[in-house]
């Protein structure tokens, strides 16, 4: 609508033989077709459109016909050069739609399929049950899954998978570069099947070493190394956690104060503090309570001047004091009564 080519007289604005045969073409094309060219507009050109509407209205009845004549002989002349006519439109339809969809549309390039769309009802699974299908799987296919979902969808599936696979995924997921669709959708179609028989069968994520572990925390000390020991017998790593698991840095409150004491004697200083640092205010107290009285005033200055630290190290602090304790206890240095153990 460029070429509306206003005219200006002494007693107002004429609109023009660029607004009149606008205006013709917008009565030819209909309403619809109209209505949509108008929204393209701005109030300048419309109103240019609006002047040469009067203006064919008062003009005799074959102005339109002849504003239309013009128009064809103009768009023929544009046309008749070359690919000219092709060039323009491709032009002004990528300002208005983008390149990608007028790649599509001019030179019959097919849009893009997602890759999650590939993956069909996989890619809308939630995370728990995305994750009991594909720990069934090896860590490549795996990372094939994960790598073609949405990064915060993946991200919660792989946090429902379990931790010492998780680097292995992580690996392969880094080295993939492209897949073509049809291994994705054959890899789609296997897991949508196993996620059907998951959700028909009502399964769901179990947290048995937690579980187990539970149960052997309310169980008697004596009762608890045994079946400890019997583990160890075919799965030493497991017996370790365990065992490591069975009194916590939180289990500490249980300790007599003289106990504690004599744990304290054991523990490296600047491992209590950062133990501390992160422990809960009546736990701390409870340590502060066990020491003299300049004793716990320079722990708590050294855990207020400590600056701030990864969480991780202050487990792991954590988890070698209760280990300490755990120690001291097996060598009857110190006594740890557990729930379940009857004192008298």
């Amino acid at each position: 609508m460029a070429d509306l080519d206003p005219e200006l007289g002494e007693e107002g604005q004429t609109a023009g033989p660029g607004a009149r045969r606008a205006a013709a073409l917008l009565l030819g094309l209909g309403g619809d077709l109209a209505t949509n060219i108008f929204k393209l507009l701005n109030p300048s050109e419309v109103r240019l459109v609006a002047m040469g509407a009067r203006e064919l209205k008062r003009a005799p009845p074959n102005a339109v016909p002849d504003a239309l004549r013009a128009f064809i002989e103009q768009s023929g002349r544009v046309g008749s050069e070359n690919s000219m006519g092709d060039d323009m439109l491709r032009e002004v339809a990528e300002k208005a739609l983008g390149s990608d969809a007028v790649r599509r549309a001019f030179d019959g390039v097919e849009a893009p399929i997602a890759p999650d769309a590939v993956l069909g009802p996989i890619a809308e699974a939630d995370p728990e049950s995305l994750a009991m299908v594909l720990i069934r799987e090896q860590p490549q296919t795996i990372a094939l899954v994960l790598s073609a979902l949405a990064p915060e969808r993946a991200a919660a599936a792989m946090e429902k998978l379990p931790a010492d696979l998780r680097p292995q995924i992580i690996r392969r997921m880094a080295s993939i570069e492209s897949v073509a669709p049809e291994v994705l959708k054959e890899v789609g179609a296997a897991l949508a099947t196993e996620l059907r028989r998951v959700i028909a069968g009502g399964m769901r994520r179990i947290d048995g070493r937690a579980s187990a572990l539970e149960i052997l925390r309310r169980s008697p000390g004596a009762q608890q190394g045994e079946m400890v020991a019997e583990i160890e017998k075919d799965d030493p790593g497991l017996a370790a956690e365990l065992r490591g698991k069975l009194f916590t840095f939180d289990d500490m409150r249980s300790l007599t104060d003289r106990d504690l004491q004599q744990v304290l004697k054991e523990i490296d200083g600047a491992q209590l503090t950062l133990a501390l640092k992160g422990a809960p205010q009546g736990l701390r107290d409870k340590f502060l309570r066990c020491m003299s009285t300049r004793a716990a005033q320079m722990l708590s200055d050294d855990i207020a001047a400590l600056a701030a630290v990864r969480l991780s190290q202050v487990e792991e602090a954590q988890t070698a004091i209760a280990g300490l304790a755990l120690e001291l206890a097996g060598q009857g240095r110190i006594t740890i009564v557990r729930a379940a153990d009857k004192m008298v």
